[in-house]
C-alpha cells in the first residue's frame, strides 16, 4: 500500500511545522504545563485562524472536506513538532458530533463559536462516570421530562477533558430512568453558564496542559432544543464515531513518541562516556532500534487502517486492536528514552519524562487498553473460530 504524500498534505504538515514553531517554544510549553494548566487563548484562535480546525468539516457548514488520513497526519505531526498533548483532538470530536448529530441552529451556533469565541476550545464531552468508565449501562446521569416540556437533568460525570474551560459541553444521560437495563440515551449540548452546572478541578500524573475535571448537575434545566439528535439514540450515534476517535488517540501518542525518539537519538550523539558517543554503545543502539520498529510498525497500521475508513470498510476490529497495542507501545518509547537520557530523563529539566507521562495517559483515553483487548479478543476469537 502506498502512503506517499499529496502536495497538499506536504504544504499541511510545513503550515503545522511554523505554527508550533510559533507557538509552542519550550518557554511556552513549560508554561502551558506548570503554570496554566492550558494552551494560550492566542495559540488556540491562532490554531482556527490557520484553517487547521475546518479541516474534516463538512462544506455546507463552512469546512474544508479532506479524507481522514489528512486529518490523522496533522494529529500526528502536531504532537511531534510541540511535544505537547494538545486540546484539539477533544475540542474536534465534539465538535463534528454537533456538526453530524446536531440540528442547523446547533450547527451554526457552534460554527459561530469557532467563528468569534475567544476561549483555549469550544467544546468538550461528558460520558464516563464515577462508576461507570467502560460499562457504560451502569450510567446514572439522567434526564426526566416535565409537565412545561422542559427536562431535569441530574448527576456525576467525571474525567470530562477540558471541562470547565469549553463553552459548551455534550452530555450522554439516561432517558428517564437511571437503571441499569436501561438503554435509552440521549445527547444534550450545554453551555457552562447553566444554573445548576458545575466542575471541581481533578489532579492528574500527566497531560497538565489539558484540565480534567467532575462535573455536577443539579436539576439542570434542558429544553428540546438543546437535545442532539433522535431521543433514545444517543450512544448508538457516539458508537458510529469511535472507531476513528481512537485513530486520532493513536495518532496523538505516535506524533509525542517521536518526538521523544528525535530527542534521545540526537542527545545519544552529543553524550560522551567512554571518550565517545554513547550512540556507538550497543546497548544504545538496540534501545533506538526496538523505538524505531515500534514506531513505524505503528505508523504504517494507522496509515492502512484509517485508509481503511476511507474507502468506507468497517475497522472495528483493527481499531481496537490497534488502539490497545499502539498506545502501550508508544508509551515504552518514551520509557526508551528516558533509559537514554539516564538520570537526566527522569528529572523536568528534560521533557521526555513529561511525554512519557502524557503517553500513559493516551493508554487510557478513548477506551483502555484492556477494554481494547477485550474488544479485539472476543472478534479474534470468532475470526479463528474452526469453521463448521
Amino acid at each position: 500500500m502506498d502512503f506517499k504524500l499529496t502536495d497538499e498534505q506536504e504544504l499541511l504538515i510545513e503550515s503545522a511545522r511554523e505554527y508550533a514553531t510559533r507557538y509552542f517554544t519550550e518557554e511556552d510549553v513549560r508554561k502551558a504545563y506548570e503554570e496554566d494548566h492550558h494552551i494560550s487563548v492566542e495559540a488556540a484562535m491562532a490554531y482556527r485562524e490557520a484553517g487547521f480546525m475546518y479541516l474534516g468539516l463538512p462544506e455546507e457548514v463552512g469546512g474544508v472536506p479532506v479524507d481522514k488520513l489528512t486529518q490523522i497526519l496533522l494529529v500526528e505531526k502536531l504532537h511531534e513538532f510541540t511535544g505537547a498533548i494538545l486540546p484539539f483532538v477533544t475540542d474536534f470530536n465534539t465538535i463534528t458530533d454537533v456538526i453530524d448529530f446536531g440540528s442547523k441552529d446547533q450547527q451554526e451556533m457552534i460554527m459561530n463559536a469557532i467563528e468569534n469565541v475567544e476561549s483555549t476550545c469550544i467544546a468538550c464531552s461528558a460520558i464516563s462516570e464515577p462508576a461507570a468508565g467502560s460499562d457504560n449501562n451502569a450510567m446514572t446521569c439522567v434526564t426526566r421530562k416535565q409537565p412545561d416540556g422542559t427536562y431535569l437533568l441530574n448527576g456525576q460525570k467525571t474525567w470530562v477533558t477540558l471541562g470547565g474551560l469549553a463553552p459548551y459541553t455534550m452530555v450522554v444521560a439516561k432517558d428517564e430512568d437511571p437503571s441499569y437495563d436501561n438503554d435509552k440515551y440521549s445527547l444534550w449540548l450545554v453551555p457552562a453558564e447553566t444554573e445548576g452546572f458545575t466542575y471541581a478541578k481533578l489532579d492528574k500524573v500527566g497531560q497538565q496542559i489539558i484540565p480534567f475535571v467532575d462535573q455536577f448537575f443539579d436539576n439542570v434545566v434542558l429544553t428540546e432544543d438543546m437535545r442532539l439528535g433522535e431521543p433514545g439514540m444517543g450512544w448508538k450515534l457516539l458508537m458510529k464515531k469511535l472507531e476513528f476517535e481512537r485513530l486520532l488517540v493513536v495518532a496523538s501518542s505516535l506524533g509525542l513518541a517521536q518526538a521523544a525518539l528525535n530527542d534521545a537519538g540526537a542527545y545519544a550523539n552529543e553524550r560522551i562516556a567512554f571518550n565517545k558517543p554513547i550512540a556507538k554503545q550497543t546497548q544504545i543502539q538496540m534501545h533506538l532500534c526496538e523505538m524505531e520498529n515500534i514506531i513505524e510498525n505503528v505508523r504504517w497500521r494507522l496509515y492502512r487502517v484509517t485508509s481503511m475508513i476511507d474507502n468506507g470498510e468497517s475497522t472495528r476490529l483493527e481499531s481496537a486492536l490497534l488502539k490497545g497495542y499502539a498506545c502501550r507501545e508508544l508509551t515504552k518509547v518514551a520509557d526508551l528514552a528516558m533509559a537514554i537520557y539516564a538520570a537526566i530523563g527522569y528529572t523536568k529539566e528534560i521533557r521526555v519524562g513529561r511525554i512519557w507521562a502524557d503517553l500513559r495517559g493516551n493508554e487510557m483515553g478513548g477506551g483502555t487498553t484492556e477494554i481494547m483487548d477485550y474488544i479485539s479478543g472476543r472478534q479474534l476469537a470468532k475470526k479463528y473460530a474452526p469453521k463448521m
